[in-house]
């Protein structure tokens, strides 16, 4: 039976690999290791912690009795202290030691933390192979004509290759931002109730430098260089503001780059995948339409909204600690990284699947060309004794000549031919075919894309080496 709602991220969108790092055995039996790691650091520095109350934690970190953790948690109406009694009742003999000194932020944020890295780094792997991904399709599509637009009209002729560069630039920048927080995320630590220590000063008979040495410790087993400097109850929620603008940042690069795609789908110049037996449409049998590169820009919408909700949580802590981002937190940490995750696996997808037709970019390209030709042609009559003027004036009235019989008359562009038969222009057939050559149109697209791939995506993806490669199926 399926009676009761599930979210889609996880049904239909995220990795099982996403999934897993936001899951309660993930979330649970960190909070495990993290008390571990606070007793062992406990004793290492003279409190009355034995070997056999370390051994007995040890052994239970994953085997987790989520019944009962609920059952206490319905009694108490308290999470952490829920599953501080599942854990001791598992390990009788160190049930007194457990969350010694330690308040519940110490295994709620501190996992927090924890989990933003492991997820950051699932992220930077789809990154990367987005960016290869997208650095084989501008290679191999580096020379390919195709007709540029500004405000999507028609302007001058480009590569297919150097377009992808541009979304790839975007996702360079992308990645370098996720690299920075990375760098400087750092554990919350074991401060206690409001951020001063106190209670860890106590148990260590006012030895402040235990204290500081208990967090270098407990940051060092859970694979951190630091703890915050200073803290109130919980970490500056705007380390979650932080982390959330760089999935924002991707999600934008996303949508542009999925954006982008569905234009050229309706233009007919590309495709992406579409199985044997993929239905466009339940009315519509004919219908191809770019459903993954819709749904990129759906979940990529959706993080960039939730980023927000970040900034807004971070605004309104009150003075060491409020409990109003709690639940917020629960919904906006884990779906910001789900549907990102969602979305990057698409683009790598697509990519790495999709079609383009550069027959429809050359009909495309001819039915414009005409009219970006003819500066090269006023230019030609010139040279061959005309005055420029007049040449000039003569372009001009062919041109809307040739523009009323293509919008009115939904006629064929008969500029060139019109030019063609002016004896002012003294053109002939090879000199016209002479100036319409594309590949004097491109200018150095095909050179741009050569050396960006060269000097800027090549070196990332050989510093990414051994994340690249990774499968990026759909799930619906």
């Amino acid at each position: 039976m399926k009676d009761i709602y599930e979210n889609p991220l996880c049904a239909r969108y995220a990795s099982r690999e996403m999934q897993h790092i936001f899951s309660p055995d993930f979330k649970f039996s960190t909070w495990r290791r993290l008390w571990v790691a606070l007793a062992e650091s406990e004793k290492e520095l003279g409190l009355p912690i034995t070997d056999e109350q370390l051994d007995e934690m040890r052994a239970h970190i994953d085997d987790i009795d989520y019944a009962k953790a609920a059952e206490y948690e319905k009694r108490l109406r308290h999470d952490v202290m829920a599953h501080i009694r599942t854990y001791g009742d598992a390990c009788p003999k160190a049930r007194g030691i457990i969350h010694l000194g330690a308040t519940s932020c110490y295994v709620g944020d501190n996992t927090d933390i924890i989990q933003m890295r492991q997820a950051l780094l699932r992220v930077r792997t789809l990154l990367v192979n987005a960016i290869a991904a997208l650095g084989d399709f501008a290679r191999a599509h580096k020379d390919v004509p195709t007709l540029a637009y500004t405000h999507f009209q028609a302007a001058q002729p480009t590569t297919v290759g150097k377009r992808a560069c541009l979304w790839i630039q975007d996702f360079l920048m992308d990645l370098e931002r996720l690299e920075y927080e990375l760098a400087h995320l750092k554990l919350l630590g074991c401060k206690g109730t409001t951020g001063t220590g106190a209670s860890f000063l106590e148990l260590f008979g006012g030895d402040g430098d235990k204290v500081v040495e208990l967090e270098r410790r407990i940051a060092q087993k859970m694979g951190f260089d630091a703890c915050m400097a200073v803290s109130g109850q919980t970490y500056s929620r705007k380390v979650d503001a932080y982390v959330l603008n760089v999935l924002c940042d991707i999600a934008q690069s996303m949508y542009k780059t999925a954006q982008d795609l569905r234009l050229l789908a309706h233009m007919k110049e590309f495709d992406e995948p579409f199985e044997s037996e993929q239905v466009g449409s339940s009315a519509m049998a004919y219908k191809r339409n770019p459903m993954r590169c819709e749904r990129i820009c759906s979940l990529s919408r959706y993080v960039i909204n939730i980023a927000g909700n970040a900034a807004d949580t971070a605004c309104a802590q009150w003075l060491e600690r409020t409990l109003d981002d709690s639940a917020n937190r629960r919904i906006t940490l884990p779906e910001a990284f789900l549907a990102t995750d969602g979305a990057l696996t698409l683009v790598i997808n697509v990519i790495r699947g999709g079609r383009i037709y550069p027959k429809v970019m050359e009909k495309h390209l001819l039915e414009e060309l005409p009219f970006m030709a003819t500066e090269n042609i006023l230019m030609h009559g010139v040279t061959q004794g005309g005055d420029r003027q007049e040449l000039h004036e003569a372009i001009r009235r062919h041109a809307q000549a040739a523009a009323v019989k293509v919008k009115l008359e939904g006629g064929e562009n008969d500029l060139l031919e019109r030019l063609l038969a002016d004896p002012a222009f003294r053109l002939t057939r090879e000199d016209l075919d002479k100036v319409l050559d594309v590949g004097k149109f491109v200018g150095l697209a095909p050179r741009q894309t050569e050396s960006f791939l060269q000097t800027c995506v090549s070196p990332v993806l050989a510093k990414y080496a051994g994340e690249l490669g990774i499968e990026a199926d759909t799930n619906v």
